[in-house]
């Protein structure tokens, strides 16, 4: 059985220095895993599967910025490319109250095989793609749910996750909550504007995508999230890339090269 490509890319000669990436795009497992890994279509339509919304955010935002695409093609619950390949959530087991069958008790071979034909070739294509230009910067699109089971509402419309680099990072944050647009966005969702700053999430994880490609790189670099209600549609998924292209032109315009 032919197996099918672990990642695309777009706009590969574009020729902007801005690099999407989305490290969680599809919510595919591949034919030859029985079963859908023993998950039923309900769990592989939720979030843990993958990010909603946030291939069609990647691929506008690209667009607006004239630079590369890279998406994985496989679903995080195979393995997780945004985790270091020593992460113990590398492969998860229990994910927001659902078991993945196939992932319990799994042997050492089997994820050398995973790591070997999914996780190393979309990391290798992402490198080759980020060594195009000297100056590339990275922006990570991600999507987040607004509820885990049994947890309180989640009050973002968007997070910015970092680790110790705050160069593009910082003044981003500030942008974007000063930004009218985003406001009236906020406001008509009959909410008040709210910016996570390492929220929903910890944006210092070793070895994650980030790390990989623009940390050990000293590469400018931001990872958006963004709730994932909110960008369902393609039209929300174009609305949004508009609002936010314009902000990560003007935010490296205000620091300068790296």
């Amino acid at each position: 059985m032919t197996k099918a490509n672990p990642y695309f890319i777009t706009g590969e000669n574009r020729p902007s220095n801005w690099l999407i990436t989305c490290d969680h795009a599809s919510n595919h497992i591949p034919d030859h895993y029985d079963a859908n890994l023993g998950l039923s279509q309900e769990d592989l339509d939720r979030h843990i599967a993958y990010d909603i919304g946030a291939i069609g955010v990647s691929e506008c935002l690209a667009k607006e910025l004239d630079c590369p695409m890279i998406a994985s093609h496989f679903s995080r619950l195979l393995i997780d490319p945004n985790r270091g390949e020593n992460d113990p959530t590398l492969i998860m087991q229990l994910y927001d109250g659902s078991i993945i069958p196939a992932n319990k008790n799994i042997s050492d071979n089997a994820i050398q095989t995973r790591l070997d034909e999914y996780y190393r070739p979309y990391h290798g294509a992402l490198a080759h793609l980020a060594a195009r230009q000297e100056d590339t910067i990275i922006c990570a699109i991600h999507s987040f749910t607004p509820q885990l089971q049994g947890k309180a509402k989640r009050p973002w419309q968007i997070g910015i996750l970092s680790a110790y680099d705050k160069r593009f990072t910082a003044p981003f944050i500030e942008a974007l909550r000063a930004n009218e647009a985003l406001q009236s966005k906020a406001h008509s969702l009959g909410e008040e504007l709210c910016i996570g700053d390492n929220e929903p999430y910890d944006g210092d994880l070793p070895g994650d995508a980030i790390d990989k490609h623009a940390l050990q790189h000293g590469r400018l670099n931001l990872l958006i999230e963004l709730r994932s209600d909110l960008i369902e549609t393609p039209s929300e998924q174009s609305q949004w890339a508009s609002l936010l292209a314009p902000i990560l032109r003007e935010t490296l315009s205000k620091i300068g090269a790296p």
